[in-house]
């Protein structure tokens, strides 16, 4: 890319809204008040019920630019999100992607909303730099990087799940360098329940996450996927095994090796949201930590089955034997 090029580098904010989300207006102003705000705007409402893969694919088409900038519609972008974005793929050419994180003040009631959102904060502040994932919540991509991969595999997720994820671990098995900043944010206006929380954990994100892993044979360690977080989780394990066995006094100890391990979220939660919630984040954090776990060898299952059922089917040839979704 030339210089001249590289200073008329021009993003594309990306919407998907498929399903009418009430937050939407308040996303799309957050956008169009924003510092250096993008060329183009597309908000993809049609048709209803399409998943957000094919919906920021579409909304792919509908634009030019240089930067592809997917927002989820319940997103408040933060005033400078534009320009810290302009300012990276200006600055580092070789960079094929980017994303951020939500703020430590989301704006939803509830205990179960602030745990979940400060979870997220927390996850991606503290793990800045290089990375091998994608989060399209509030993340950048150069269009020529999106398109020689084929953008996001709607055939395999035709619902929300781990779409973004996927697409990073294909950018980066392209040779593609992924980075996440931080400093880029938004403000999450998703309100969350208990139940969304364990269906998200479980079935929307666990689940195909282990498939993922397993059919590609990656090996991620950053968010949570990252030591920590595999760690916790086997402590929760452990914990609740100790309950099943009468076993006080070790299950108190895992409890504090929990804590100790998380001191810094812990702190987070009791510092914005007061100490009540703080000890109910601990529980919400457990009850995480189980689902995930569960979801491991329902995953492992799933791939199991599904290479069964791909290994007893008739192999299509031919060119048209896979289409690029974009």
């Amino acid at each position: 890319m030339t210089a001249e090029r590289q200073e008329q580098l021009t993003l594309a904010a990306i919407v998907p809204a498929t399903n009418d989300p009430p937050t939407l207006v308040a996303c799309i102003a957050a956008i169009e008040n924003a510092a250096e705000c993008p060329e183009e705007v597309v908000v993809v409402h049609e048709p209803p019920g399409l998943g957000p893969a094919a919906a920021r694919n579409r909304g792919v088409w509908e634009t030019s630019s240089d930067v592809l900038v997917f927002i989820d519609a319940d997103v408040e972008v933060h005033a400078d999100a534009f320009r810290r974005v302009r300012g990276a793929f200006r600055e580092d050419q070789g960079l094929a992607a980017l994303f951020g994180s939500y703020d430590d003040a989301p704006s939803a009631p509830g205990v179960v909303s602030a745990f979940r959102n400060l979870l997220h904060h927390h996850m991606h502040t503290t793990s800045p730099g290089p990375a091998t994932t994608f989060w399209a919540g509030l993340g950048a991509v150069r269009r020529d990087a999106f398109l020689s991969i084929g953008g996001f595999d709607e055939d395999t997720f035709p619902r929300p799940s781990i779409e973004d994820i996927d697409l990073g671990l294909r950018l980066t098995a392209a040779g593609a360098r992924i980075q996440l900043d931080p400093e880029v944010r938004g403000t999450h206006l998703k309100r969350w329940t208990l139940l969304d929380m364990l269906r998200t954990d479980f079935a929307a994100r666990g689940i195909p996450w282990v498939q993922l892993l397993i059919r590609n044979g990656a090996s991620v360690t950053s968010l949570n996927l990252g030591w920590r977080h595999r760690l916790s989780a086997s402590l929760c394990v452990v914990g609740v095994v100790c309950v099943a066995k009468r076993k006080p006094a070790q299950g108190a100890a895992v409890l504090l090796a929990l804590v100790g391990l998380n001191r810094s979220f812990y702190v987070l939660l009791v510092r914005r949201r007061g100490p009540l919630e703080g000890a109910a984040g601990v529980s919400l954090h457990v009850v995480h930590h189980l689902t995930a776990a569960a979801a491991v060898p329902v995953g492992a299952l799933a791939h199991w089955r599904d290479r069964r059922r791909r290994s007893c089917s008739p192999t299509v040839r031919g060119p048209d034997a896979r289409n690029g979704n974009v």
